[in-house]
């Protein structure tokens, strides 16, 4: 992924609820394949993933259910704002994917959206599985925790 200093570096959308909702395993970088009037959309960032999720299907990985905005310009020729979107990755990767969601619990979840340093739609997905609402709890409370201790420590 390049990095925030980076001038081309933006990001068009970050899942910020997948964090509290999911142990992130592990995460990965790939492709997706847009159409013209999508990259237009996105360039305004008009979009969002966070009721999105992949899925391995027929060999392929899908992005399902994300909502990339109808670009007005595009007339006829737009794009249906919430079609599934080919995901680009290798066949090792997709594989590893492939396995890791085979096992009880765990789902392909998309992290965040960005250009990467040479323009390209580039998406973050990571293998998760759901918190139970008193993990949900106990990562509050621990955030909570860091919070109050760097405050503490900033007044003493």
């Amino acid at each position: 992924m390049a990095t925030k200093s980076d001038p081309n570096y933006k990001i068009i959308a970050e899942n910020r609820r997948a964090r509290f909702d999911y142990f992130i395993e592990s995460d990965l970088e790939v492709g997706i394949v847009l159409t013209g009037s999508e990259v237009k959309s996105l360039r305004t960032g008009q979009s969002n993933i966070a009721e999105s999720y992949a899925s391995v299907e027929n060999g392929e990985l899908w992005l399902i259910n994300a909502y990339i905005a109808a670009y007005k310009q595009a007339g006829v020729f737009g794009h249906e704002e919430r079609r599934r979107r080919k995901l680009l990755v290798s066949r090792k990767e997709l594989a590893r994917l492939w396995q890791a969601i085979g096992r009880e619990g765990m789902t392909l979840v998309p992290l965040v959206m960005y250009f990467n340093d040479r323009g390209k739609v580039k998406l973050k997905i990571g293998v998760a599985k759901g918190k139970k609402v008193a993990d949900k709890r106990e990562t509050a409370a621990k955030r909570d925790w860091n919070r109050q201790k760097q405050r503490l420590l900033k007044q003493g």
